[in-house]
């Protein structure tokens, strides 16, 4: 699920960058480029945890802007199948459980015949992974709730 890896980057930076606080300046440079970004073959970029090498920089030609190889550490997150999490319910589509039943209206959600259950936008739900999908960019998962201890274990809805 989470992983410390090593990962290298080609950085470019202006010019205006250069001088005492070169190095500072590409780290955070790094951080804002990568950090929450996702990588099909590593996962989701959670926080960069330490920069172990910053290269020569090389100066590309009719732009003034140095490329910087920058090896760098960080922490990783990578959906597998089989691995049980917790999600908060972004969307509600017609793709239901069998026991559940699809209420349209204000609030697209699923609801139990006897109403003690309900998925809605914002329903925090225990689930398990039956499935991934991998492209340059993105993990697709696809999860079921129908298993020991899944399910609802926050509803936004529900009176506190």
């Amino acid at each position: 699920m989470f992983f410390h890896i090593v990962l290298e980057r080609n950085m470019q930076l202006h010019p205006r960058h250069f001088g005492p606080n070169l190095r500072d300046k590409l780290v955070a440079k790094l951080m804002k480029d990568v950090e929450g970004t996702c990588s099909g073959r590593h996962g989701f970029v959670v926080a960069i945890t330490g920069v172990d090498n910053v290269g020569k920089g090389l100066i590309r030609d009719g732009t003034g802007f140095v490329t910087f190889p920058v090896k760098y550490q960080c922490v990783v997150f990578r959906p597998f199948k089989g691995e049980i999490l917790e999600a908060v319910v972004t969307m509600v589509n017609k793709l239901i459980p069998d026991d559940m039943e699809f209420q349209s209206g204000d609030i697209p959600n699923y609801t139990t015949s006897d109403g003690s259950v309900k998925i809605q936008k914002d329903s925090e739900v225990r689930l398990k992974i039956i499935g991934t999908r991998v492209d340059a960019t993105e993990i697709f998962c696809i999860g079921t709730i129908k298993d020991d201890f899944l399910g609802v274990i926050n509803d936004p809805g529900a009176a506190a």
